[in-house]
């Protein structure tokens, strides 16, 4: 599809605005088409949820820094798992060597988890989990802890991220095709609707996209038909749109192009409201609103001049907060480096704190309506992304358009003119491409000790040769009988987990009757 790459942004931005090109569709806020804001008050009786994105080493290691962040003044948990988790693996499988521990924190069975969350109560905290491909089976290991802690399903909440569309365009962490994908993730939905009614069953994420290299038009725009892409999905399994659409959730950048990234969320609520409004006819407000996380823009800090990066940071989060995010995780300035250091995750936590109470934009509702450049870039962003739905949607679906290598092919064209742009030195990097500095100061970043590798290969042995091995098979046999049928996949799927089954046993035994997904080599 044939765009304009050249922009920093993927919208020109003219010198002077002195006009619309259109009369705004404003609304009020918290009404159709929601431009203004997904509630009527947004942060004037109640700030943002402040959701710190951590995880790393093992359970323990971790449980240590969500009850820092808590007690720090952090009001909802963001958990981050390693690679071989991600993947499927348990921590003692050959391809997981090296890699356990090292971007989130490793999780193999229940008895990871139940430490995880230790001394943390489940029915009054918030939990998000970044985990896509064995979403369920990390969702079903925080359930089977917090009945643990007493703590029913109805009164869990949070969000799994649950979206391996985007895995498939520009992340890769799936194990499965797209289609049992999608089968896992509508029973995720209906599960949930029986038995977690409070829980977000999916972050519709753009995030991964624009970080690896997505404008702002193509982040809405592939974003959106991926999320109608499981709404189709949802039907077609037989759920009801107005059980499951108030549940969706979505997950985008803030960059530190903050016109135009308010621009973005206020077009990305007004488009979600008119294709659940047009395409799937429903007039349920709840089902018209999109609330969304934020993520600062990990891509665009740098390992040089690191401290500088407090400053993007700030920047990106006043955007998130300017377009209306119902929660918000800040990036520490060491991330480009390594893992982040207590000091510098606490940093990033007192930057959402400052801009909440210490500036003015929690008096007041979408400060930017009716600025002529913003409602036009508002109205542009929407018509670039609406235009890219409607490209997805000629391969017949965002799976097919997936498998034809669309979305993947023009996120590559434009991070490609991106970089052209960098290297010529027209896009401005400080420290990189301009200001740098000669004999950079050192900095000592947090590392994972290596023995932490050993120590959970040794845990989730122990987890196998404790368990009742004739229950645990038999659970997990119940479970492949289940994937070859048409049956919903997480009843099983708890049972065998409650059994200590491992999330690699589990997922090993999807894996061997619907296979594992291989990537084609070229478009």
């Amino acid at each position: 599809m044939d765009r304009d790459v050249q922009s920093r942004t993927g919208v020109p931005i003219e010198p002077l605005y002195e006009s619309y090109k259109r009369e705004p569709e404003l609304g009020k806020p918290g009404s159709y088409p929601f431009t203004r804001g997904a509630y009527p008050t947004m942060y004037t009786q109640k700030p943002w949820t402040m959701r710190q994105y951590a995880g790393f080493a093992t359970a323990v290691e971790s449980n240590t820094r969500y009850r820092e962040l808590l007690a720090n003044g952090s009001t909802g948990l963001s958990v981050a798992f390693d690679l071989p988790t991600q993947m499927g693996y348990d921590s003692d499988a050959a391809i997981a060597s090296g890699e356990v521990g090292k971007v989130g924190v490793a999780i193999d069975s229940l008895d990871d988890m139940r430490i995880l969350f230790r001394d943390i109560p489940l029915d009054q905290v918030s939990t998000s989990m970044t985990i896509n491909a064995p979403a369920s089976v990390l969702l079903l290991l925080y359930q089977l802890v917090a009945e643990e802690q007493g703590v029913s399903g109805d009164k869990l909440k949070g969000t799994i991220q649950n979206d391996v569309l985007k895995e498939y365009i520009a992340r890769g962490t799936y194990i499965f095709p797209p289609e049992p994908s999608l089968r896992l993730i509508s029973d995720t939905f209906a599960y949930c609707a029986d038995q977690m009614p409070q829980w977000n069953t999916i972050s519709i994420s753009g995030y991964h996209m624009a970080e690896a290299g997505a404008d702002a038009g193509q982040e809405l725009g592939f974003t959106l038909a991926n999320g109608i892409e499981y709404v189709n999905a949802a039907l077609e399994a037989g759920l009801d749109v107005d059980t499951i659409a108030p549940r969706l959730s979505f997950f985008f950048v803030a960059r530190s192009t903050l016109l135009t990234e308010v621009a973005k969320f206020r077009a990305a609520r007004r488009l979600w409201a008119k294709v659940m409004k047009e395409r799937f006819g429903t007039d349920n407000p709840k089902s018209q609103r999109l609330r969304f996380h934020t993520q600062t823009a990990g891509v665009e800090l740098t390992a040089q001049q690191p401290e500088v990066n407090l400053s993007r940071v700030t920047i990106q989060a006043l955007a998130a907060v300017m377009g209306g995010t119902q929660s918000l995780h800040t990036n520490s300035f060491d991330e480009a480096i390594a893992l982040p250091t207590d000091k510098s995750a606490r940093l990033a936590l007192r930057t959402q704190q400052v801009i909440a109470s210490e500036t003015d934009l929690t008096d007041t509702v979408d400060p930017f309506a009716g600025s002529y450049v913003v409602e036009t870039l508002t109205d542009e962003i929407e018509e670039q992304a609406e235009q890219l739905i409607e490209a997805v949607f000629a391969h017949g679906s965002a799976v097919k358009a997936i498998e034809a290598g669309f979305q993947k092919t023009e996120i590559e064209k434009t991070a490609y003119a991106a970089a052209q742009r960098i290297d010529r030195g027209e896009q401005v990097i400080v420290g990189v491409n301009k200001y740098a500095m000669d004999g950079e100061e050192p900095y000592s970043p947090l590392r994972v000790d290596p023995e932490q590798e050993a120590s959970q290969k040794e845990s989730v042995r122990a987890t196998r040769a404790g368990r009742d091995e004739e229950e645990a098979a038999k659970r997990l046999a119940e479970l492949k009988d289940a994937a070859r049928g048409t049956g919903n996949i997480l009843y099983p799927m708890k049972k065998a987990l409650a059994a200590k089954a491992t999330v690699g046993e589990v997922s090993g035994a999807l894996a061997d009757v619907w296979g594992r997904y291989t990537p084609p080599e070229t478009f």
